[in-house]
């Protein structure tokens, strides 16, 4: 399989799912202005949306799409425990709680990365952030991850939006039961290593 990412973005995600489960892959780098992958590929000629996370599978197969990318990843290592098996109620927990964080939480994320955005924009949208993380707070409460004690793939993608807050001017900090998360989840090994191959840490 291969990744194609951009370094800090929502394909941080399956970056680290795939670390997880230990199964074989590659990345390609990808630059989203000029649509261009690191060996000078036109990306748009891969993924027409021109958009990461893309994920080419072993038989040529191309899919898209964050959440649905890192369930097929989970599916190829079932025993790993990062979704629970389809079909079961946890299952689709799983898939609210994607789609939850993809429809209301990334998307509202959107306004804040353009540079076209008025300050007053900016700070109607970083309110509705706040507001998403005011339920997630409450949704995680005790919780060691989102769906419990076992770490899902719903929670690198959670935590990859939890750092973007860093470079969007929201503290995190008024979220302390999400900032304790981000630091639970970040201590993880292979979250490390996810994030020094994409440059993110030393």
């Amino acid at each position: 399989m291969k990744l194609y990412y951009s370094p800090g973005a929502c394909s941080l995600s399956p970056h680290i799912v795939l670390l997880e489960t230990g199964l074989p892959f590659t990345t390609e780098k990808t630059d989203l202005k000029t649509k261009k992958t690191e060996k000078g590929v036109d990306f748009l000629t891969i993924n027409p949306k021109g958009a990461v996370p893309t994920l080419v599978l072993d038989d040529g197969n191309v899919l898209t799409e964050g959440p649905a990318i890192v369930q097929y990843i989970a599916d190829q290592k079932p025993d790993s425990g990062l979704a629970p098996r389809a079909g079961t109620l946890e299952r689709y927990r799983l898939m609210e709680i994607l789609n939850y964080l993809s429809s209301e939480v990334h998307k509202s994320f959107g306004p804040l990365f353009n540079p076209a955005t008025t300050p007053d924009a900016k700070k109607a949208a970083a309110d509705v952030v706040g507001k998403k993380f005011d339920w997630l707070s409450g949704y995680l409460g005790a919780k060691k991850f989102l769906l419990g004690d076992t770490f899902t793939v719903a929670d690198p993608y959670l935590f990859t939006m939890l750092g973007w807050t860093r470079h969007v001017g929201i503290e995190l900090g008024k979220w302390p039961v999400l900032a304790a998360y981000e630091s639970r989840v970040g201590h993880r090994p292979k979250v490390q290593e996810a994030l020094k191959a994409e440059g993110l840490i030393k």
